[in-house]
């Protein structure tokens, strides 16, 4: 069974594809195709992306924190406007709604507007996570979807579920199939931040942390097939 209304978080790292960094156009593509059947099959969705494939926090070590942080979220921006243009080219209609002013390219996040356009048939892409630094866009994608009343937050990873070890590092690492959201915390497993964790526990919002690489996966997340890891 599908879910009413939806937040997919995607890495920036998922956007690139088998490349180091930057936007891979066969891999947004792929994806944009599975977010616009979702979205024709009557499911509302909203999107946050992360900005790692082209600036990461850490990577700003030597300069201050407020900054480095801002600079990701532009990242995240730029991400945003990318996928929004291939929703766009497959019949979609979709709004990006910035945490940061830049009225040029993104409306300002407007929560009753944001579910206007839901009403209205539009996907939304929520950009520059919560808009304040020392905060990751894991705890944007986590208060998002608390604001928009989602059913479920689709957590698309570069790793099918979650672990109790890195599978890279240990290939007798077991995957959970369901989880608590606070053996994720206790057990310091590296799905989310403890603050994302922790917000989407306290709004109990299911989480579903799956595999991007795996055939039509968000689909068959969103559409409520078993797949991944279920944390709730």
């Amino acid at each position: 069974m599908s879910y009413k209304r939806v937040l997919i978080k995607l890495s920036g790292e998922a956007l690139s594809g088998d490349n180091e960094h930057g936007i891979d156009p066969i891999t947004i593509s792929n994806i944009a195709s599975q977010i616009v059947a979702i979205h024709n099959s009557g499911v509302q969705v909203a999107i946050v992306v992360g900005g790692g494939n082209f600036w990461r926090g850490r990577q700003g070590q030597q300069m201050d924190r407020v900054t480095a942080d801002q600079m990701g979220m532009l990242a995240t921006l730029m991400n945003s406007m990318a996928l929004q243009d291939s929703l766009c080219s497959k019949g979609a209609t979709v709004r990006v709604q910035s945490a940061l002013s830049i009225p040029s390219v993104a409306e300002p996040v407007v929560l009753r507007k944001a579910k206007e356009h839901f009403l209205s048939g539009h996907i939304v892409v929520f950009a520059c996570g919560t808009g304040q630094p020392y905060f990751s866009t894991d705890t944007g994608a986590a208060l998002r979807a608390a604001e928009i009343g989602a059913d479920v937050l689709l957590m698309a990873k570069n790793i099918d579920g979650v672990y109790d070890c890195d599978p890279k590092k240990n290939k007798n690492a077991k995957r959970y199939d369901e989880i608590s959201y606070l053996d994720i915390v206790n057990k310091k497993l590296e799905l989310m931040d403890t603050t994302a964790v922790t917000l989407c526990m306290e709004n109990n919002i299911k989480i579903i942390a799956f595999g991007l690489d795996s055939k039509d996966s968000i689909v068959r997340a969103a559409t409520g097939e078993k797949i991944g890891t279920l944390i709730k």
